[in-house]
């Protein structure tokens, strides 16, 4: 079975990410076919808590090529399986200003389940992002220049 894991990139661009959290996320039959075949995108998705519970907005899951009329809705609301406790640490968390919750990953466990990495994220400044590409091109250079010798 292979390894499926699909990542928000732009998370880790637009924000600086503070705390993060693995989740259980509630899906249909057809949206876990999707995303086993790695149909989904998380670019512009965000998470939101409200009635303690959490959700998942804007997380798109591509219709199943072979669901018929019981396919599922792409950019439905998903709720996130989280404990009391958590929930409320968060929550308390999200009232400062600027502060978000973001979806980071998700991914399958080794027990067949869907997982959501949520990440607590703080909007980075134009310029913060600049310093993210500058450290990000050093790198690269540095990688090549060790796999150069």
């Amino acid at each position: 079975m292979e390894k499926i894991e699909i990542k928000n990139k732009r998370a880790t661009f637009d924000y600086e990410i503070l705390d993060t959290l693995t989740a259980g996320i509630v899906l249909t039959g057809t949206e876990i076919k999707s995303l086993r075949t790695g149909k989904a995108n998380l670019t512009d998705s965000f998470c939101i808590i409200e009635k303690n519970e959490a959700f998942v907005r804007n997380m798109h899951i591509s219709e199943y090529e072979k669901g018929g009329h019981y396919n599922h809705e792409p950019k439905r609301e998903r709720k996130l399986l989280l404990n009391r406790q958590e929930i409320n640490k968060w929550h308390i968390k999200l009232k400062e200003k600027g502060l978000t919750m973001v979806p980071l990953k998700l991914f399958i466990n080794p027990k067949g389940l869907a997982k959501l990495d949520v990440g607590l994220a703080r909007g980075k400044k134009t310029y913060d992002k600049r310093e993210s590409l500058k450290e990000k091109d050093a790198k690269r250079d540095l990688d090549r220049a060790r796999s150069g010798m």
